[in-house]
Order: structure tokens, then C-alpha cells, then sequence
């Protein structure tokens, strides 16, 4: 049965009209359970929004605006579908959280554009526990021959081997999320991580390990975007109307939650408590150490033009050199000539809006 909860009350900001503009329903497809990286969603859910257990998704009213808002959970929720296949199938789904690589892969077939860049720097991190190890590229970890555990079908693998970064005879991509590797390796592995994830739960929560880990951030050398907002590309312009007055409140409600995500951060411990998330959890803790490094590690951060969740163009044609050999290599085709408008837009920011 669904579930009420209370107490979330979202900024009196959120008010822009949208009622005959946007769906009634606007629903939003996330990567994976509730969690901080998606805390903006969550910031513009009304007064007692409801948790339904039997759909794996939380909805209510979207501020003042007069419509509602549905957050549906992807990842192990969805059967690990793509979200940008989720939305190619249900056409109800307005918007997805979309990792510009996801959008490159699929530009050919499922084309998606991003509206809203939600992390200016990925979260996207290698972590390790040996502390003769001092790290700072990619390179670094290459010629030090360390073993580097990863998911499988991370394509920044791919760009970093054919770049001659990495020897994949040294890349196990069997990790699921489960530190006993980790653990038993006695940290003397690179593991893929999000830096608002795994290292607070190897120091904090896992016994077995109990002390902080090394980290580099692989922005520098891999910039995706990721997470960012999407709409499917046949969408863009039906919604024109509807998407210049609702981006604008994504962005102020990005601004309010790294201000003070307190409130919202009671919605994600709630919607995490209460849906069947398999094991996935949620802490005080863990939320709090992750609104820490996104505001010290600028993951939530301006674009290159001062504007809160703008993309850059040349940082989008990077990735576009990077990835398309890589997928085509793999017989994922891109859309021939695909250039960065393609992928992204900054068309529906509002321009005033950035962080102090």
C-alpha cells in the first residue's frame, strides 16, 4: 500500500504556474532508488507526498504549481533497463536522469536531449586503500600495473584503454557494489566508486575496513555529465512551453537543497525505508557526508558561464570524440555526425539562476 509521509514542505518558491502549460502529471524517470544525487527532484515534492511501495515511486504536488510530480525508481527497480529506454517505451515519461554517456550510446536509436545539468562535476571516482599509493591520473594508476575493479559496461573503461591509460588485463569488471573484494584485497585494488557513496560506507559501515580511503575523480579526464536531466529528443518541441518555466524550478530547487538539504533528506531516509530496495539503504550519515562533497568537490557547482546546471559545448564534443570509436567498436552506432546540440541544451535555463 502506498504510504503518506510528512513534514516536507518545499520553498514557497516554487509557484510558477503550470497548469495547461506541463501534464497534470509530470513524471520523471531516476537511475536508481531515491538518493542524493536525484535530492533536487525529491526538494520539489509538496506537503505529504505519497510513497508507493507496490510501484516504486513517490509523487505529490510539485510546489504551487498546480500539477503533480511522480519520481519513479530506476536501477535494480526497473530491471537495470536504460533510462532512456524506459522513456522510449512510455510515453507518459517527460524526463529522465540521463548520463551523457547513456546519451551518446543511444543518440541513434533513442535519442535523448539534456535540459539540466543537475552535477556540474561527475561523482564518478576510483578509490583505494593502500597507502603507498598517491595517485593523481588515470595514467598514474596504468603504470603502477594496479588491478582496477569495475562494473561491467562502464564505458569510460573503454575510453581509457583505447586512450592507453589502462591495460584491461588489469580491469575486472565484476563489481556490483559489494566491498568484500575490497575488503579481502585489503584495499590494495582501484575500485570504482561514487565518491557520495562508497567511501563514507567502507569507513563508516563496514566493519571489516573502518578507515577512510583514497579517491581521484575521473571528471578531469573523462567529463561526462552525469546525472543530468533528458527529455527524449521527440519531445523537445511539444514541450517547449512547459519546459522554459519547469527547468527554472529544477534549478532553484538544486539551489535550495544544497543549501539545506535537511528537509529533503528526511523524504530520501523515508522513501528508501519504506519501498523493497533490496538491500540498498540510506543513512543520516551517509546523506550528510554526501552534501558535504558536493559543495567541497564543486559537484554541485556553476557551468562555465556562471549559470546553475548550464552545459559546455566544447566539454560535450569531448565527450563526443571520446565515446563514439568506443561504441561503434562495440556495435552501439551513434548518430552519424552527432554534435553537441544534439545532446544538450541550455535553451530553458533561467540565466539569473547560479549559487553564491
Amino acid at each position: 500500500m502506498p504510504s503518506t509521509g510528512a513534514g516536507h514542505v518545499p520553498s514557497s518558491r516554487y509557484t510558477t504556474p503550470l497548469k495547461g502549460i506541463c501534464p497534470d502529471q509530470v513524471i520523471v524517470q531516476a537511475g536508481w532508488w531515491p538518493e542524493i544525487d536525484d535530492g533536487f527532484l525529491y526538494q520539489l515534492l509538496g506537503p505529504n507526498p505519497t510513497i508507493d511501495k507496490g510501484k516504486n515511486r513517490v509523487f505529490g504536488q510539485l510546489g504551487g504549481t498546480g500539477v503533480t510530480l511522480e519520481i519513479r525508481a530506476g536501477g535494480p527497480a526497473v530491471g537495470f533497463q536504460p533510462v532512456s529506454s524506459l522513456m522510449a517505451q512510455d510515453d507518459d515519461i517527460l524526463a529522465g536522469v540521463v548520463g551523457m554517456d547513456e546519451a551518446v550510446q543511444h543518440s541513434g536509436s533513442q535519442p535523448t536531449v539534456a535540459v539540466f545539468a543537475s552535477y556540474e562535476k561527475s561523482p564518478l571516482a576510483f578509490i583505494w586503500g593502500d597507502p603507498a599509493w598517491n595517485f593523481t591520473s588515470i595514467a598514474d594508476i596504468g603504470r603502477a600495473d594496479a588491478p582496477v575493479l569495475a562494473s561491467t559496461g562502464a564505458a569510460y573503461l573503454d575510453v581509457f584503454e583505447r586512450e592507453g591509460l589502462l591495460n584491461s588485463s588489469r580491469i575486472d569488471t565484476s563489481y556490483q557494489g559489494d566491498p568484500a573484494r575490497f575488503v579481502a584485497a585489503d584495499g590494495k585494488i582501484v575500485q570504482q566508486a561514487f565518491i557520495t557513496n562508497e567511501p563514507y560506507r567502507l569507513q563508516h559501515d563496514v566493519k571489516a575496513w573502518g578507515k577512510p580511503v583514497k579517491y581521484l575523480l575521473l571528471g578531469d579526464e573523462y567529463p561526462v555529465y552525469l546525472p543530468s536531466l533528458a527529455v527524449p529528443a521527440d519531445k523537445l518541441t511539444a514541450n517547449r512551453s512547459c519546459l522554459g518555466k519547469l527547468v527554472p524550478l529544477f534549478q532553484q530547487a538544486q539551489r535550495d537543497y544544497v543549501t539545506d538539504p535537511g528537509p529533503t533528506n528526511q523524504l530520501l531516509l523515508r522513501a528508501v525505508a519504506t519501498l523493497n530496495t533490496s538491500g540498498f539503504t540510506l543513512s543520516p550519515g551517509l546523506l550528510a557526508d554526501g552534501n558535504a562533497k558536493q559543495k567541497s568537490l564543486g559537484l554541485i557547482a556553476n557551468g562555465k558561464d556562471g549559470v546553475l546546471g548550464s552545459f559546455d559545448t566544447a566539454r560535450v564534443q569531448k565527450l563526443i570524440g571520446q565515446l563514439t570509436p568506443v561504441f561503434e567498436a562495440k556495435g552501439t552506432e551513434p548518430k552519424p555526425g552527432l554534435a553537441p546540440s544534439d545532446l544538450a541544451t541550455n535553451e530553458f535555463l533561467d540565466k539569473s539562476i547560479s549559487l553564491g
